[in-house]
C-alpha cells in the first residue's frame, strides 16, 4: 500500500464482507482477516495479485510451443489444418442430415394430417 492511500481506502467492500464472513464462519479466521487488512491493505489486493498469479499460471501451460524439429512441426501443422478441414466437412454432413430428417418429418405429418375442414 502506497503512503498516498488513506487509511479508508483498506475498507473497500470486498474487506468489509471478508471481515464479516470470517467471524460468521470461525471468530479466529474473522481476527485473521482483520489483522490482514489493519497491517497489510485491503483484500481486494489480494484477490486481484492471486487471480494474476492464476492467469499466468494457467496461461503458460495453454502456450503452444514447438517441438523443435521444423520438420515435425511443419507436419503437426498440416496435419492439425487437414482435421480441422475434415471436421467442418462433417458438420456440413451432419447439417444436411439433420435437415433432409426434418424434411421427411415434415412430410410425413402434411401427409397424415386430416384435409382442413371447409
Amino acid at each position: 500500500m502506497t503512503s498516498s492511500q488513506s487509511r479508508h481506502g483498506r475498507w473497500t467492500p470486498l474487506s468489509i464482507l471478508a471481515v464479516v464472513a470470517g467471524f460468521i464462519v470461525w471468530w479466529p479466521l474473522g481476527l485473521s482477516v482483520l489483522a490482514y487488512v489493519l497491517w497489510a491493505g485491503p483484500v481486494d489486493i489480494l484477490a486481484d495479485d492471486g487471480a494474476r498469479r492464476l492467469r499466468e499460471a494457467f496461461g503458460a501451460r495453454n502456450t503452444p510451443k514447438g517441438s523443435g524439429n521444423a520438420a515435425f512441426d511443419a507436419y503437426k501443422a498440416e496435419t492439425l489444418k487437414r482435421l480441422e478441414a475434415e471436421q467442418a466437412e462433417f458438420a456440413e454432413h451432419l447439417q444436411r442430415l439433420r435437415e433432409s430428417r426434418d424434411r421427411e418429418e415434415f412430410e410425413r405429418f402434411m401427409a397424415e394430417r386430416k384435409p382442413p375442414q371447409s
